[in-house]
């Protein structure tokens, strides 16, 4: 399938240019919405896209006369207007930004300032105590210590804007005329390190607007648009998706935590989000209780029956139809984006049958992050899509069901891993760079997500086994919560492998469904579903052997599972 340019889009070569276009375009929009919290009192800020970028002057003037210029600066805490004001003032005068994840341990943290070299760090005022006991014992290269709101012993976000707006005012331009090396390292971001000791990507300017521009070229996102801002902005596909909704005019808010979702869709009348699966996963599991609650799900899937044969009419009545169901979710919600890991096709189908258009996009943080996605033209169920419009995606040795490694060249790969340069050059060849995800793509140049290279269970008749697919069917069984697919030595041939299953059951829709039942008895009745499960598979995939916990998986703060802590824990378990 040739490459689709479904909107228009204007590229640029760097996050200044992207910034400037768009205070030009939409000066006087709102860019954030702010909410203020004074005990009972609560109001709202409005950020105009204008304001925006007087912000970013006044802070990176003052960071250029705190001599940061050319230096490195780390930022840490939760999504806020402060942590994007930052990464947008290192962005626009070239200065290295290190986002780091807040909820790192102590010695984690500490040792990813040192990895970094970095310089100073903007800090939430909850880290106050992690970032004193930094201060305190030296071991970094930190001169600066700036807290995001105003506290005793460091300085703050907000002087330094005011001193910054007196610099400019007396005719300081140094920073606004601050010219961009496109393709220098200027985000400096450790993965998640599911499987092994987080790296630190290079990322250039140019990386980043190159994937804003390919995404603006498939994504209805409009400038009427308003997005709750879920993802952590540590994570390369929240940093890079807030500057896609800058550079679309799109109004900003930030949630007040999980369990406050359904209050905020409805209190800013959310249209779009972009999510991680398990957050959208959640948010469909409450309208589905919901829908069981009032006794409509017969009518609910009677509807969408009708509405489908209404929609092969080109006859779109789905928003009408089901107006109660998305008024629960502010009534506005238009447009989910899932990323971060596989999402259940059956969720993504379940929204898009409600009306709310549902895409899945592929990435990794080496690629600033997306690589493939779902659009407006094509949504296939269990793909991630086609490849970006600037991408070339191919796969490397496929077997007889086309399934290899999946590889990728274009302007959005990194420039490789800060101080590993063997491990730079393994992923990194002749331009492509090697994903270590396994899949295959179909006649039309969709790509389908079959596991992690790391991941896969390999028999000894040689037959493969990807978890991720497996668990995917097993997180749809009543009850089931999460699940991790993993091979366990076979008692009757050590050599070989069978497949194995860990399951964390929903203890309140456990106690709701089945309110006298024992744990063992759940068990029993979660095992015999695995087994009616297991004939849908071929012999090989069959799950032998299950663990069943109320406890959650370890898991990075990108909510993808550690499969290595796991399987110790595990292993662990059964020895004591």
């Amino acid at each position: 399938m040739e490459k689709l340019k479904i909107f228009d889009a204007t590229e640029f070569k760097n996050v200044k240019e992207i910034i400037y276009h768009s205070v030009e375009k939409y000066k006087e929009k709102f860019a954030f919405v702010i909410k203020h919290k004074n005990n009972d009192d609560i109001s709202y800020e409005n950020i105009t896209y204008k304001k925006l970028l007087e912000d970013i002057n006044k802070l990176g003037t003052a960071f250029y006369n705190m001599k940061l210029k050319g230096k490195r600066i780390a930022i840490i805490g939760k999504n806020s207007y402060e942590w994007v004001l930052t990464h947008l003032a290192n962005l626009l005068g070239g200065i290295v930004s290190v986002p780091l994840d807040k909820d790192l341990q102590y010695d984690e943290l500490e040792n990813s300032l040192i990895r970094s070299k970095a310089d100073c760090i903007v800090f939430d005022e909850k880290l106050t105590d992690k970032i004193t006991k930094i201060k305190n014992n030296n071991n970094t290269k930190l001169a600066e210590f700036i807290c995001m709101s105003p506290i005793n012993g460091f300085k703050n976000i907000k002087e330094l804007m005011e001193n910054g707006s007196k610099l400019i005012n007396a005719g300081n331009k140094e920073y606004i005329e601050a010219k961009i090396d496109d393709n220098a390292m200027n985000i400096l971001l450790f993965t998640s390190g599911t499987t092994s000791k987080s790296k630190a990507v290079m990322l250039s300017q140019r990386n980043i607007a190159a994937n804003i521009y390919a995404m603006q070229c498939v994504e209805d996102i409009r400038d009427t648009d308003t997005n709750i801002a879920f993802l952590p902005f540590h994570h390369i596909f929240g940093s890079t998706c807030i500057v896609m909704m800058l550079a679309s005019g799109v109004k900003n808010v930030f949630p007040d935590g999980l369990r406050y979702i359904q209050k905020n869709l409805n209190e800013y009348k959310v249209t779009l989000f972009v999510g991680v699966p398990v957050l959208i996963e959640a948010i469909y599991k409450t309208i589905m209780k919901e829908i069981e609650k009032q006794k409509k799900t017969k009518l609910i899937k009677f509807a969408i029956i009708v509405s489908n044969i209404l929609l092969k009419l080109h006859i779109d009545l789905r928003r009408k139809l089901f107006k109660q169901v998305i008024d629960a979710l502010g009534g506005e919600l238009r447009f989910v984006i899932s990323g971060g890991a596989p999402a259940d096709a059956k969720v993504a189908k379940g929204f898009n049958d409600l009306g709310i258009k549902t895409v899945q996009g592929y990435g990794l943080s080496e690629t600033a992050p997306v690589i493939a996605a779902e659009n407006d033209k094509v949504v296939k169920y269990g793909s991630v899509g086609l490849p970006m419009i600037n991408d070339t995606i191919e796969i490397e040795n496929p077997d007889e069901k086309g399934i290899g490694e999946i590889k990728v060249k274009g302007p959005n790969v990194m420039l490789g891993y800060y101080e590993m340069p063997e491990l730079t050059k393994e992923v990194l060849k002749d331009g492509w760079f090697y994903t270590g995800d396994l899949g295959y793509m179909d006649k039309k140049g969709i790509l389908y997500i079959t596991g992690r290279n790391k991941n896969m269970i390999v028999l000894k008749n040689g037959k493969k086994v990807f978890p991720e697919e497996v668990e995917t069917l097993v997180n749809r069984i009543e009850l089931v919560e999460e699940c991790m697919v993993f091979g366990i030595p076979d008692k009757r041939d050590p050599s070989d492998v069978r497949i194995a299953v860990k399951i964390v059951y929903n203890k309140d829709e456990a106690k709701e469904k089945y309110p006298n039942v024992e744990e063992s008895e759940l068990y029993n009745i979660i095992w015999e579903k695995i087994k009616v499960l297991n004939t849908t598979f071929p012999k090989y995939k069959h799950i032998t052997k299950m663990i069943l916990t109320s406890e959650e998986l370890i898991k990075t703060t990108t909510k993808k599972v550690k499969r290595q802590e796991e399987m110790k824990k595990i292993l662990d378990s059964q020895q004591s």
